[in-house]
């Protein structure tokens, strides 16, 4: 498109442009350092960082022109909302392109089914789906406008942090599919105090499907199974329930935690083993064979796709082997409840009878229940015979840590003011052939512990 025509789509005013007529034939960024030649840069203004200060560099770079909210003294369309103007730009260029947008939420396992899912459908034809978690009022039109004329699935994780989030995102991108994964307590502090409100706000996505589309819901879930009544799509059932067209038969632990299934759709049956960590990457998986089963695609195929499937992002149960026999498993990306128990789980089940460290931080956003929750976690790791708990700041991590040592497992625990000192004692504590787990909220900060303790 055209320097101008983006403009009228966005209601943008050119400055310091001197050909209107120059086009944008690369993807949009708002980090000036992922700035793509022929591409835009959008400034937006956060609370530590203003983009328009980058704005040259993002020129130099390579981008055709800055999206900005305000003159920047470089080639620039200048819109009220940047990032308003970015939503905007993405909905037009779906309207032109037309790739079938598959939209996905959930409380936990997003990410990780987004990227099974991308690797079954990249198989069989042109495929884009979300970068790392970019999925917000800002990183979904990203992702939208890294596609092109020959994209035949969009692949769009949506995040909800509270009710009318994914009403705004899926009128952006509108979805013939949609999965939901799980209800959980992720974002309670701000959606309500309970799962119910979580349903409530994550159901917004089946609701916006239209009567041909397909609303792929776990079985497992009875709050996932309660947005049924919500939608006009048809609804295909994928979990360990027996009712569910998608399903898994005969689980079992392969190699190292990987963990193997029977994959049963209505096309037939075939094996699954998995490469990655963890009995819980089962649901994730069946969710991705799902969608791809409502997509067309037989039983064969997918499982090729899921056999072949490899971890594309980081901070989730990311396992670097050191030389001297230490693993660490860097879960730090982020941390509810549900994943914190997912994770502890399959970190103690690849150390099989090696010695097992967990490093846990805070799980944010758990409103009143954040106190308990976390002692739970603590109780946990002394149930599943942890060698050594580290606790990482102040406040509920003490609660984790007071679990822990009052369970009298033998629980060798420990705590520290930060990350900093995590990393210190961590490093004074581990022995060779050691396993070490490292998990908490990503604000906390101990995925730079996980990745210092992995490059040592």
């Amino acid at each position: 498109m055209t320097l101008n025509k983006i403009a009228q789509v966005v209601g943008a005013s050119l400055y310091d442009v001197r050909d209107p007529q120059a086009l944008v034939t690369a993807p949009s960024a708002v980090d000036s350092r992922e700035v793509v030649p022929g591409g835009l840069f959008a400034a937006t203004v956060g609370a530590r960082v203003d983009g328009h200060d980058y704005a040259a560099g993002a020129i130099a770079g390579g981008a055709v022109a800055v999206l900005a909210s305000r003159p920047a003294g470089v080639p620039a369309l200048v819109v009220e909302d940047v990032q308003l103007a970015i939503g905007l730009l993405a909905r037009h260029l779906l309207e032109h392109i037309s790739p079938t947008v598959i939209g996905l939420t959930g409380s936990v396992g997003k990410t990780t089914t987004k990227d099974l899912l991308a690797q079954v459908l990249e198989r069989h034809a042109a495929t884009v789906a979300t970068d790392r978690s970019f999925n917000n009022e800002l990183g979904l039109p990203l992702t939208v406008l890294r596609a092109d004329a020959t994209t035949r699935y969009l692949v769009l994780e949506m995040g909800a942090g509270r009710k009318g989030d994914l009403t705004y995102l899926t009128g952006l991108a509108p979805p013939q599919v949609g999965l939901v994964l799980n209800v959980g307590t992720a974002h309670v502090e701000r959606m309500g105090v309970g799962p119910a409100d979580v349903a409530e706000a994550k159901g917004e996505l089946v609701e916006a499907l239209p009567a041909d589309g397909f609303a792929l819901l776990n079985a497992d879930d009875p709050y996932v199974m309660g947005m049924a009544g919500r939608t006009r799509a048809q609804i295909l059932l994928y979990g360990g329930s027996a009712e569910a067209q998608v399903r898994a038969e005969d689980v079992r632990m392969a190699d190292r935690a990987r963990t193997a299934f029977e994959l049963v759709t209505p096309s037939g049956r075939a094996p699954v083993e998995l490469d990655l960590i963890g009995e819980h990457q089962v649901s994730n998986a069946l969710a991705a064979a799902a969608v791809a089963t409502a997509l067309g695609l037989g039983v064969a195929e997918i499982a090729d796709g899921l056999n072949a499937a490899r971890r594309r992002s980081a901070g989730r149960l990311e396992i670097v082997e050191r030389p001297d026999g230490i693993t660490i498993v860097n879960d730090a990306y982020n941390a509810n409840p549900e994943s914190m128990r997912a994770g502890l789980r399959a970190a103690k089940a690849l150390a099989g009878t090696r010695r097992t460290v967990a490093v846990l931080g805070a799980m944010g956003q758990q409103a009143d229940a954040s106190r308990a929750r976390h002692a739970e976690m603590g109780r946990l790791v002394a149930d599943l015979r942890f060698d050594v708990l580290i606790a990482v700041g102040a406040g509920d991590p003490l609660a984790m840590a007071e679990a822990a040592e009052s369970s009298n497992q033998g629980v060798a625990v420990h705590t520290v003011e930060d990350v900093a000192g995590a990393l210190r004692l961590a490093t004074a504590l581990l022995e060779p052939g050691d396993v070490v787990f490292v998990k908490a909220s990503s604000e906390i900060g101990l995925g730079a512990c996980a990745r210092a303790l992995a490059g040592a």
